[in-house]
């Protein structure tokens, strides 16, 4: 199988999700965290850092529920535009100023 490459907005999108996680969590442990919601630690650990920008829905569901976290909630707050990017544009906001 053939993995396409993650757009800009799905690496950033992935990257927001982490630390959308990783405030959620506070002061509760990764390890309590992730077997609470019947992941691993490394899954956990991978997701909050945003190596992996998409991961599997039933996955964020159990972590948002360990989280007490709307995924409703969350997925608004994930898909915000970034405040850095000008509407319409992929780049970030310090290569349209050096161009």
């Amino acid at each position: 199988m053939v993995r396409l490459p993650l757009s800009p907005a799905e690496i950033e999108r992935g990257r927001r999700l982490g630390a959308l996680l990783r405030r959620a969590r506070g002061n509760r442990s990764m390890l309590d965290t992730a077997l609470d919601a019947g992941v691993s630690p490394e899954t956990l650990r991978k997701i909050e850092s945003g190596r992996v920008a998409t991961p599997a829905f039933p996955t964020i569901a159990a972590i948002a529920a360990v989280l007490d976290l709307s995924l409703d909630d969350l997925w608004a707050e994930i898909s915000r535009p970034d405040p850095a990017r000008q509407a319409g544009s992929d780049r970030p906001a310090r290569e349209r100023l050096a161009s």
